[in-house]
């Protein structure tokens, strides 16, 4: 899994073990959905996703992020100036530098862009670090990230660098473009093309010619000889009439190089929205040889000063962007929410087993409901809940549509959110970390064709079952429940007992009252290292649903009751009488 980089603000060392959320998991927990509220951006979303699902029970991870994130969003003047500069940044990695073959003499073209690539280093790393030095951060991740900026700085002699830069840029201003001769056989085709001279001047448009055919049918149109007499007249190719000759595509490339390009970043503009980026590089490096050979003395001037800074590279600070990107992406959204009325809290890490405390949340709440809900914050009943040495596994029982699903979920989205660094919905929430998260919903039934519902539920479970270790979170809903209720009973109780032997922090959402009313039962007071049960219930008062969770034998509801009440088969709701 992920490793920690040259620098970075998410993964503070390289001893961390990561272990991958399962797709199931980040689906059922709507994490998926969550992280389409937070950027439109697909290569973003896949992004968020790989660095949540990355889970690491290690509480330093932890405590690493959840400080970094905490900083951005006590500072939004910070995230803004830096997603400014690291979207230069990015704009320099992306388009600011080329590879050339091993053996490849390194021509004008590249030396210009490398020339262009360490000025805008230089103004960056001084942006940032006097970014960082205008907040007082208190993270270990940004002030670890001044650290490494000082350090890049002073090791770079930035001074000297400046001035040779600076001198380069002055030398090589006055290259604005070049002329081309191209010769034509008796079929009007292009049979061979060649540089003329570079120049100090861009060539300007002079007035374009309406119809291309008329052009060289006058007679004026075509000059006697090719020697230059200073009276050439510039006429840009139109779009249009380039789509008429062959390799449309690949001349309009070319033409968009043809005027100054050696500007670095700038000119790479012009190629982000060329049709073809490929084929106009091919231009540029097609004259390169040529331009370099013309231009000898600069070519080494070039050559000697940049070889001294040939160790400078930005992808130390160019790794930096999409870890910036998460952080910035979840602390604008929750600022959205606040905004609404919801309230967050910053996470507190607990090492594992502190005192046999595994969990203790205060007012938390299912964050999907504060994204998708209509309901406003006010309305939202938010809960407490625990994981301790008495209170290890859950058996969640409740009437139907009550909140059990909605509570298990947020269970789940309470931990990868927090291990995330990100805050979490409620007035408190400590945790110790989870090596992983799993989840057993019921499936699709396109996906049970082969085994059956039954069948298909047992497998998943055994799988899930062997993945998890005493450090994970398992969060079951309706697990058993497609098939009878003395057969889901039978199969359950045997899942309970395994998995209060592994002590593994757990959730089962389930209708089968008689499971929870045994919850004491499968319990083994003073047995070192096993897991207890006990029964969580979802509330209700005079018959309204109350959505408050509290440890309390099941209310007495049936889980036929239930499933009838579900689709309308009791005597009240099929004859109407009260």
């Amino acid at each position: 899994m992920a490793k920690k980089k040259q620098v970075s603000i998410l993964f503070p060392n390289d001893d961390s073990k990561y272990c991958a959320m399962p797709d199931t998991a980040w689906h059922d927990l709507g994490l998926d959905a969550l992280c389409e509220k937070l950027t439109k951006k697909p290569a973003e979303r896949n992004m968020i996703a790989s660095v949540m699902r990355a889970m690491t029970d290690d509480p330093e991870v932890s405590r690493f992020r959840i400080d970094v994130f905490a900083d951005l969003v006590a500072f939004p003047g910070f995230r803004d100036r830096m997603m400014e500069l690291l979207d230069h940044v990015q704009f320099i990695n992306d388009y600011g530098s080329f590879k050339k073959d091993h053996d490849e003499r390194e021509g004008l073209w590249n030396l210009l862009h490398r020339l262009s690539e360490l000025d805008d280093y230089i103004k960056c790393l001084e942006n940032i670090r006097s970014c960082l030095n205008d907040y007082d951060v208190k993270s270990a991740g940004l002030l670890g990230l001044k650290e490494y900026i000082a350090a890049a700085y002073e090791a770079s002699a930035f001074d000297e660098l400046k001035k040779d830069i600076s001198a380069l840029k002055a030398d090589t201003s006055t290259l604005k473009s070049l002329t081309i001769g191209v010769n034509l056989n008796q079929s009007f085709e292009v049979e061979s093309i060649g540089l003329i001279s570079v120049n100090s001047r861009e060539f300007k448009s002079s007035g374009i010619l309406g119809n291309f055919a008329d052009a060289i049918a006058a007679k004026d149109g075509i000059r006697e000889g090719n020697e230059w007499n200073g009276s050439y007249r510039y006429h840009p190719v139109k779009e249009s009439s380039v789509s008429l000759i062959s390799g449309a595509d690949h001349f309009s490339a070319y033409s968009a190089s043809m005027v100054n390009p050696f500007l670095g970043a700038a000119a790479m503009a012009t190629l982000a929205s060329a049709p073809d980026r490929d084929s106009t590089r091919s231009m540029t490096r097609f004259f390169d040889k040529d331009v370099s050979h013309m231009l000898s003395q600069l070519t080494k001037k070039l050559e000697q000063v940049l070889s001294r800074y040939v160790y400078l590279s930005i992808n130390g600070i160019t790794d930096l962007i999409p870890e910036f990107v998460y952080y910035i992406r979840w602390a604008a959204y929750l600022e959205e929410l606040k905004a609404q009325g919801y309230r967050f809290c910053k996470p507190q890490v607990l090492d594992a087993d502190e005192n046999g405390l595994r969990m203790d949340a205060k007012g938390i709440y299912n964050l999907k409901l504060a994204a998708f809900s209509e309901e406003s914050a006010g309305n939202i009943v938010p809960n407490d809940l625990d994981f301790t040495k008495e209170h290890t596994l859950y058996l969640l029982t409740g009437a139907n549509r009550g909140g059990k699903t909605t509570i298990t979920q947020a269970v789940g989205l309470l931990y990868a959110l927090a291990q995330g660094g990100i805050s979490v919905p409620g007035e408190s929430f400590a945790f110790a970390p989870v090596d992983c998260i799993y989840t057993h919903y019921p499936a699709d039934e396109d996906k049970t064709m082969d085994l059956g519902r039954l069948g298909e539920e047992c497998r998943r479970f055994k799988d899930i079952y062997a993945a998890s270790t005493k450090n994970s979170l398992l969060l079951l809903n309706e697990t058993f429940s497609t098939t009878s209720f003395e057969e889901g009973y039978y199969i359950a109780k045997d899942a309970v007992l395994a998995l209060l032997d592994k002590n593994v922090r757990v959730i089962y959402n389930t209708h089968m009252h008689k499971l929870a009313y045994e919850a004491e039962a499968f319990n083994r007071p003073g047995e070192e290292g096993r897991g207890c049960a006990a029964s969580l219930v979802v509330g209700s008062k005079n018959g309204e649903r109350s959505f408050k969770v509290k440890v309390a034998p099941p209310e007495g509801r049936s889980y036929a009751e239930d499933i009838a009440v579900k689709y309308g088969v009791t005597y009240s709701m099929l004859t109407g009488a009260k």
